[in-house]
């Protein structure tokens, strides 16, 4: 269900991802900032081949014009949604100078930036008060090369959450959802603006286009990195310091790798999604582009998994985190959708994995967004750990005012070979573990309990001489009243 009567751009996106990677509010917004800004010099590379006498796109942005580049203003028809009334400073670029927010309540002083600064070309269309539409940020861009969404909104728990995408059917879906807006406020102006959208080609952009994406991503990532500035979206704030807990060197080091891993494998799958919805394509490439899809979506959610055990470990008060994600759940759902995969997964390894189900599964109480993850995340360690011929078996049990779920080796089935001394792991910082056998890199023990406290569970991990390493998780049942 809608939260209005028309879908907001988070929930138009939302529903067109599997999963939407969790993070801080503060990433979101520096994701929001980077992306905005690798967007615009995507624009700018794009209206270097095209005639400068032409206008050479649309951008729908909210709640203020989002690009200042001359180029762009003069060469882009810019459309803003507002549910505030008209404010002369949204004519302001979007990275203001720290002169323009110290003098923002002197009337001089602005006048002096607008001659400084040409005024945009747009028309600002407003939203009405009660549209949650109105609390996000976001920015629809239509070329002839490809179209585009960004979105800056808040989720159910508060916390910004960052999303985009190039396929145009999802961009397209965006406008649909914009455009019923603006027929309820503007209906006048809706044909004409349909039209200027519908100039735009509704197809699947370049490979070229996103891989250059991702590169100017990259570029703006290492410069933030290089010169951190605190950017906030309200002048009153402008110079408070934010709070920011210590950091440590390798749990810092591990966010960034995670990131940059994340990023282009992101971008394979997007392309390779797009490749797979070409009605053309020969049935051994499309099994081939599955394999990529499955290989890609499976390393984004390990480089998720190493994200969220680091920011973690740099929360000041991780039981407020969470306390305030955790919801009663369906675990019949997320294990009827991940033991196929878990399945899958060890039967690359060349190992058999049996599951034990009792006849009804109780309603636990989690994290949706992360319990899939971390249990995914802690089966493939555990199967890395086991040599070729291996079975593992998974069973789940009630145990009081918990659910048990037990993952150990079963010895009757395994190669004659087969040994219960653990594997060798080397310790590599405070969160990761090295396995010199295998090559494998997996978050610790302590990370990996961190993350099961997280979601609301236990992890319990023993060593015992006949069975191996057995691991236990316990999670609390939805308590009825």
């Amino acid at each position: 269900m809608y939260e209005w009567i028309l879908p907001s751009l988070k929930e138009v996106l939302s529903g067109s991802q599997s999963h939407i990677a969790e993070c801080s509010t503060a990433i979101a917004q520096q994701q929001w900032r980077v992306s905005l800004a690798a967007t615009e010099n995507l624009l700018l590379k794009t209206l270097a081949t095209t005639s400068p006498d032409t206008t050479s796109g649309l951008v729908l942005a909210a709640p203020a014009p989002l690009f200042s580049h001359p180029q762009l203003t003069q060469r882009l028809q810019t459309v803003t949604f507002t549910a505030k009334p008209f404010n002369p400073l949204a004519l302001m670029p979007f990275m203001m100078p720290s002169v323009m927010a110290q003098n923002i309540n002197n009337i001089e002083s602005i006048a002096e930036i607008n001659h400084h600064h040409p005024t945009f070309q747009e028309s600002i269309l407003p939203l009405l008060p009660a549209d949650p539409l109105g609390a996000e940020q976001f920015c629809l861009v239509f070329t002839d090369k490809f179209r585009l969404v960004l979105i800056l909104a808040e989720n159910q728990n508060g916390k910004k959450e960052f999303l985009f995408s190039f396929e145009p059917e999802v961009v397209q879906k965006a406008w649909q959802s914009l455009g019923a807006r603006v027929v309820l406020t503007n209906p006048e102006l809706f044909a004409d603006l349909d039209i200027k959208v519908q100039n735009y080609p509704l197809v699947a952009p370049d490979y070229q286009t996103i891989i250059q994406f991702s590169q100017l991503l990259l570029q703006e990532l290492t410069v933030t990195e290089n010169n951190p500035v605190t950017h906030t979206s309200s002048f009153a704030h402008a110079h408070t310091p934010q709070q920011k807990p210590p950091y440590r060197s390798d749990v810092e080091l591990l966010q960034a790798f995670a990131h940059e891993v994340r990023t282009p494998l992101t971008t394979i799958r997007m392309m390779t999604r797009l490749l797979l919805k070409r009605q053309d394509l020969p049935v051994n490439v499309i099994s081939r582009l599955e394999v990529i899809d499955h290989e890609c979506t499976e390393q984004i959610d390990r480089m998720e998994l190493l994200f969220k055990a680091a920011e973690l470990e740099n929360l000041s008060q991780p039981s407020k985190f969470t306390n305030s994600q955790l919801t009663p759940m369906c675990l019949d759902q997320v294990l009827q959708q991940s033991i196929p995969r878990w399945q899958q997964a060890a039967t690359r390894r060349n190992l058999t994995l049996n599951v034990v189900l009792p006849q009804q599964l109780p309603t636990v109480v989690s994290n949706p967004a992360m319990l899939d993850r971390v249990l995914t995340g802690l089966i493939e360690n555990f199967t890395r750990s086991l040599p070729p011929g291996s079975c593992i078996q998974v069973q789940v049990i009630p145990a009081g005012d918990q659910l048990k779920l037990q993952l150990s080796p079963q010895f009757d089935c395994q190669d004659k070979g087969y040994t219960t001394t653990p594997p060798i792991r080397k310790s590599l910082g405070q969160l990761l573990m090295f396995q010199p056998e295998t090559g494998a890199i997996s978050l610790n023990m302590a990370a990996t309990k961190h993350l099961f406290q997280a979601i609301g569970g236990k992890l319990i991990v023993r060593q015992r001489p006949q069975n191996g390493e057995v691991l236990t998780i316990f999670l609390p049942l939805e308590v009825s009243h």
